[in-house]
């Protein structure tokens, strides 16, 4: 191949990615004698196209599969889709214009399934297009039959374990899509209500009542208890004819422009077993002690319905009371009263209000903003009802969770901070099964009589709808459960999704634990805790080793970007005004685990280095016309001490960049590679060296030698390069360095290593002397305003000795790219290193 006049990166990334398919330059070799590099590869959510987060982080990941590759190892990166959750039923509702919901279960399965087969190639081109180096012939899909087999069989073996049971109980409900959900799926949101101040009477008076608020007054007909702290302090206020009672410590705060005087202090042990009706729902309470009460927060007093939230769960917890029902499957109030039977929640808050301002028990109404619980598919808000649900029991193996979070190794070390915060926080056992037609079936079927009957192993994967198990007798009636695991209980199992699709059995078992699990960090709590709690439960051992977590991609302006605020920006958009390689430098620009806003800079820079890149192998090609294979061997000591100085800065670069890649740190490796190769190697040695480059016939040996250094140092660099920018390493690799090299692919080279005998700091010190010298030289003849091609007469250079050594074994350079006819030695020469270097520069005079 030869160099073609401009890189054209629409035209070329398309030409290279069809080499690499088709040469499958990213296969894994399962008869490799390569140590293995496994990674548990994170399975995008099927839901429209890439996102500038998914090219964001797995960018980063590639590049270290890329460096592992050259390192040596037979790379295991498989590549997997996740597209039985949520996601993927709402993106098809969406783009289909239907319900799911309403369609029968069989029917909306295959609609799904269908979109899925049309959707697929499109979704993971974006990945292919950006140069994930993934081996795509190891690819899984979490609502394929592989997937479906293993996660059925992980349920099978945890409900033989007595991991799993079915219980009824409260349970995150999402009305959207009508099912439960998991704590990991809620979302916090912040939003402006109104906390409602409301007058309960107290039983036997007249006239006097407790005032407690609340944001969710039309919980009121689920009403079961009020309490107070027991030891607090409250107070008994006039208001007109009307006793309130409220606490010491806020009445002043809450009730300020009200005319009221205290006529009585009281004790929370005073209210206790005293009765107080509830407006509206016209229900008698007894006013109990609770320890989530303090006399000095809010009102001092508080009612609990089932359900508002986590408090009022474990109050009822706590004080062992029956659950009143009054939501159905769809947030509706339902056989609570003819006048708000029907009604969603928040429909029905509006009205209750009204109905409490007309009966004048509104004491009043204050404006706040309020972290809610949301679904985070639907974006509704959760409410909490009572249904039975299928659960991981694990909520007494959160100290054992803790010692298992310790053993990975973190990148960056204090994103372990936030799973350690996840487990302390764990209220609730992993609720797994969901009320939707599409997914994984739970296979499990039920006996009148309530006898589970599970399927045998090879019978995976199975419909409990569909199919019967072989353990039922023959006769025996079979009720089917129709829930399905919620897709994280799949994805839970990605380790084994992708190591069960390797058919050699003992090499499989050789792929766990994994060597890298990457994944960004607002996932920590999804897919990382259920996969390390998961395989623990069966295995007792971690799923993989390394813990490697990227941070988000954020707007310019420092912010979540979302849809609905119309701040995203899409990656295909990036690439068609740039380049893949050019999104992929803006995603090495970012330290781990660091969130980064969208820089265009670093995108333009990122165009500028690959273009520098070519331009200086297409000139390169040029000044090595008569290199050779043989070449690339040289006696390293017979040097000149400008190429010396290129080779010992090269060496240096590598062992940084290489001590970086192996702590995962990509971002600082690009950085020194980056810096090296264009200033040491584009702007100064190949500036420094051109002449002896460009002569061999007038410069001999010294010109093999300058081939060999800048062949050495360019090669060195350009591999460096290959795991962040992959499309124009490979095509100046095809274009000049495949002449030199064995392997079809750059990305099949080996990483370049550092010399450590060359790294020298005395002569890296005289070699940037020399280069300030021609810095210098340049700026003279600028203040001249003169070419840089006008000869000096003399260059007089005051310097310390070992800079004068080095100047003299170079001084042919040094008189080619200054143009200097006669360089000559002050009396400097004989100070101190420390001296600074000082040059008198004389131009031509012309004739």
């Amino acid at each position: 191949m030869s160099f073609p006049k401009k890189y054209n990166p629409k035209e070329k990334e398309q030409e290279i990615r069809q080499f690499w398919e088709e040469n499958n330059v990213y296969a894994f070799d399962e008869n490799s004698s390569k140590p293995v590099f496994s990674i548990d590869t994170p399975p995008p959510t099927v839901s429209g196209r890439m996102h500038i987060g998914h090219a964001f982080s797995y960018a980063q990941t590639d590049f270290i599969a890329r460096y592992k590759r050259m390192r040596g190892f037979n790379v295991f990166y498989p590549f997997g889709t996740d597209d039985n959750g949520l996601a993927t039923e709402k993106l098809v509702q969406k783009e289909e214009k239907l319900n799911l919901r309403e369609m029968s279960r069989e029917e909306a399965k295959k609609t799904t399934l269908n979109y899925l087969e049309k959707a697929r190639p499109e979704f993971i081109q974006d990945w292919k297009n950006i140069g994930i180096s993934a081996d795509f012939n190891l690819y899984y899909s979490t609502i394929d039959n592989h997937s479906q087999t293993i996660s059925q069989k992980s349920f099978l073996d945890l409900y033989q374990k007595g991991l799993v049971k079915q219980k009824e109980g409260p349970i995150p409900w999402d009305r959207v899509f009508e099912t439960a959900i998991a704590q990991a799926e809620l979302e916090d949101v912040t939003r402006t209500s109104h906390l409602n101040y409301i007058k309960a009477k107290l039983s036997n008076t007249q006239n006097t009542y407790m005032i407690y608020a609340t944001t969710r007054p039309e919980l009121c007909f689920a009403v079961v208890g009020m309490s107070v702290e027991d030891e607090g302090k409250y107070v008994k206020l006039k208001v007109g004819d009307e006793y309130w009672i409220t606490g010491a410590s806020t009445y002043e705060e809450k009730f300020q422009g009200f005319n009221f005087e205290i006529v009585d202090y009281l004790k929370g042990q005073d209210l206790i077993g005293l009765k107080a009706h509830i407006p509206v729902v016209e229900k008698e309470v007894e006013i109990t002690h609770d320890i989530s009460v303090k006399a000095d927060f809010g009102t001092g007093i508080a009612y609990f319905c089932t359900f508002g939230g986590v408090e009022d769960i474990e109050w009822i917890n706590r004080h062992n009371v029956e659950p009143i029902e009054i939501l159905d499957r769809k947030g509706k109030l339902s056989e609570v009263s003819q006048k708000y039977d029907g009604m969603l929640a928040e429909d029905a808050r509006k009205e209750i209000i009204k109905e409490l301002e007309e009966t004048e028990v509104l004491v009043k109404k204050e404006e706040k903003e309020q972290i809610v619980n949301v679904g985070e598919r639907s974006g509704a808000e959760v409410e909490y009802i009572v249904s039975k649900q299928w659960y991981v029991t694990y909520l007494d193996k959160k100290e054992y969770f803790f010692e298992m979070c310790e053993k990975f190794n973190w990148y960056p070390e204090f994103m372990k901070h936030r799973l350690e915060n996840w487990i302390d926080g764990l209220n609730w056992d992993w609720g797994f099964s969901r009320q939707r037609h599409f997914g994984i079936p739970i296979p499990v079927w039920y006996d009148r009589e309530g006898n589970v009957y599970l399927p045998k192993v090879d019978e995976l994967p199975v419909d409990p709808i569909n199919d019967r198990p072989k353990s039922a007798p023959e006769g025996v009636e079979l009720i089917p459960e129709t829930d399905v695991f919620d897709t994280w209980f799949t994805s839970a199992s990605s380790p084994f999704l992708s190591t069960q699709l390797v058919e050699d059995s003992s090499l499989r078992d050789k792929l766990i634990p994994m060597d890298m699990r990457p994944q960004a960090h607002d996932i920590i709590n999804f897919w990382l805790f259920y996969t390390m709690a998961k395989t623990n439960l069966l295995y007792n051992m971690n799923p993989f080793d390394n813990v490697v977590v990227s941070g988000w991609m954020l707007d310019p302006h420092g912010r979540k970007m979302s849809k609905s605020k119309g701040n995203s920006i899409a990656p295909q958009d990036v690439v068609e005004n740039y380049s893949n390689d050019a999104l992929r430098y803006l995603a090495s620009a970012s330290k781990l685990g660091y969130d980064m806003p969208y820089q265009e800079k670093e995108v333009q820079t990122g165009v500028k280095v690959a273009n520098k890149i070519f331009n200086a192998c297409k000139f390169a090609d040029m000044l090595l016309e008569s290199f050779s294979r043989e070449d690339r061997q040289y006696d390293y000591s017979s040097l000149k001490t400008i190429d010396k100085w290129l080779l010992s800065k090269t060496s240096r670069v590598l062992e940084k960049a290489t001590n970086s890649f192996d702590n995962f740190d990509y971002s600082k490796a690009k950085a020194e590679i980056d810096l090296f190769f264009m200033r040491d190697v584009a702007d100064n040695y190949i500036e420094i060296a051109k002449q002896r480059l460009w002569n061999p016939d007038t410069f001999g040996e010294d010109t093999k030698k300058a081939q060999y250094t800048l062949y050495t140092a360019l090669f060195s660099a350009i591999r460096g390069f290959a795991p962040f920018i992959p499309y124009i390493t490979e095509e100046v690799y095809q274009n000049f360095f495949s002449k030199y090299e064995d392997e079809i692919s750059i990305h099949l080279t080996s990483w370049p290593e550092s010399v450590q005998e060359h790294i020298d700091d005395e002569l890296e010190k005289a070699g940037e002397h020399m280069i300030n010298i021609i810095t210098a030289v340049r700026k003279f003849k600028s203040e001249q305003q003169v070419s840089q091609k006008t000869p000096l007469s003399t260059l007089v250079i005051e310097c310390d000795e070992d800079t004068k050594r080095f100047i003299e074994d170079s001084i042919g350079d040094l008189k080619a790219v200054t143009g200097a006819k006669s360089v000559e030695f002050g009396k400097g020469e004989q100070e101190t290193e420390s001296q600074d270097i000082n040059i008198t520069p004389h131009l031509e005079k012309e004739e």
